[in-house]
């Protein structure tokens, strides 16, 4: 049975923190709804309704660009390890950019001021509903570690050639939607 709650309490943060995936889910008003998985170990908790993830390249932007559109987003994260759970995170999306105050003081605060090669934006999730479900259904899995591709890819590239594979793949979604990613440079 479902149960909701108004912020995340101390029991949702210890789950958080004892899981290493979580996926974001967002929409424009038309076109395609993404679905994309990224890596705990980029969440951080700000506080009991704010949440919120360094960024890396990939092969799009479609977070940043279905945001600039409409702002709502969905965290999910399933236990795929031990008691099963799912916990969902709903509420309102918000990018920064890198070249922005905002990003290097979020960056110093909640990142310990370190970037991972790759890194294009935080994505902060103002949460207004906080939900958890039984999760029977998901399937258990043994966790082995993190890939290293995504370090390996990007450590392999010089600032000048990550910009460029940003401007080529990381400015439009597949719906048209611009992501803003190199707005104002």
């Amino acid at each position: 049975m479902a149960k909701r709650f108004p912020e995340l309490s101390d029991e949702h943060r210890a789950f958080l923190a004892h899981q290493h995936i979580f996926f974001t889910a967002t929409a424009a008003s038309t076109g395609r709804v993404n679905v994309s998985p990224r890596p705990t170990t980029a969440l951080r908790v700000l506080s009991a309704n704010a949440v919120a993830y360094l960024d890396r390249t990939g092969s799009g932007n479609e977070t940043a660009a279905h945001l600039r559109q409409c702002d709502r987003m969905t965290l999910m994260v399933c236990a795929v390890e031990g008691p099963p759970l799912i916990l969902r995170l709903y509420g309102k999306g918000a990018v920064l950019r890198r070249d922005t105050a905002a990003y290097a003081a979020l960056l110093d605060s909640a990142f310990s001021g370190e970037e991972p090669a790759g890194a294009r934006q935080i994505v902060r999730l103002d949460i207004d509903l906080v939900q958890t479900s039984c999760g029977y259904g998901v399937p258990l899995f043994e966790y082995k570690g993190e890939r290293p591709s995504l370090d390996n890819w990007s450590a392999a590239k010089t600032a000048e050639e990550m910009e460029a594979y940003q401007r080529a793949n990381n400015q439009v979604s597949l719906d048209g939607f611009a992501s803003g990613m190199f707005e104002g440079t």
